[in-house]
Order: structure tokens, then sequence, then C-alpha cells
């Protein structure tokens, strides 16, 4: 394989793995986390220990996706400075690193600094909102990773 190959590879690899992790998260981790009390004896956490814990979680989550936004930034870039246009992957690599950005720089910390506030701060209109906002935003980021992916992976078998 040739060093062009092995790089498509690895974007490949990796914006996969961020998918599989933001579904993770969305589909497993989440449902899990707030119905704890399905799952744990003796133990009982409520709703606002529960969305502590699933925001440390995003936290941590958050530093990948600083990391892929920049990896998908350089790599799409790399593509449109060599004159390997498509429109297709250049939009959802966009569409990627923006949510991710807003995710992870607006979403999480306003979330946590709201948390912060305490239980009645996330009770609040404005924290359901920004709740919605945020559920909203990794969703887009769930299809702009697969529509990436399926069109890298596309362009990688497409003999021009």
């Amino acid at each position: 394989m040739t060093a062009k190959q092995w790089t498509v590879t690895l974007y490949l690899l990796l914006i996969a793995m961020t998918l599989g992790a933001v579904l993770t998260l969305g589909i497993f981790v989440t449902a899990t986390l707030f119905h704890s009390d399905s799952y744990l004896s003796g133990v009982m956490l409520d709703h606002y220990n529960e969305g502590i814990l699933m925001a440390e979680i995003f936290r941590r989550f958050s530093y990948f996706i600083y990391f892929i936004a920049a990896v998908v930034f350089a790599f799409e870039g790399n593509e449109y400075k060599h004159g390997r246009r498509d429109n297709y992957a250049m939009v959802s690599g966009f569409v990627v690193i923006i949510t991710a950005l807003m995710f992870s720089g607006v979403y999480t910390p306003k979330i946590l600094e709201m948390q912060a506030l305490g239980a009645e701060a996330t009770q609040s209109e404005a924290f359901e909102a920004l709740h919605m906002g945020s559920e909203i935003d990794f969703k887009i980021l769930a299809v702009a990773l697969g529509v990436l992916f399926i069109r890298r992976m596309r362009l990688m078998f497409v003999q021009k």
C-alpha cells in the first residue's frame, strides 16, 4: 500500500471509531445511566446525579472530539489543497468539524456550568433547551460522520 492509501485507511478508521463512540454514548451509555435504578440494587441515583456522571463522560470524550475535529480539518484541507475536491466529503467534513466544536466547546462546558449551580438549575427551561440543543448537535454529528465515512470509503475504491 502507498502512503496515501495508509493515510486514507487510518483516516477512515478514526472516522469509524468516532462514529462508533458517538453511537455507543448516545444509545447505550445514556440509556443505561439514566435508568440506573433498573440495574443497581441498594444504590439509588437521582436524575441530577445521573446527569453529573453523564456530563463527566462527555467532558472526557470532548478531548477525543477535539482531536477528531483537527484530524478532519487537516485531512479534508489537504484534499482540497491538492485538488481532490469532493462536495459531499467537504460538506460532511465541515459539518463534523462544526458540530464537534459546538458539542465540545459550547454545549458540554455550559451544561457543566449549569450543573455546578445545583439541581434546581438543571430543572430550568434554559437547561432543557441547552440539553435538547446538545442532543440535536450530537445526532447531526453522527449523521455527518456516517456520510463522511461512506463517501470517503467510496472515493477510496472508485478508480478515476
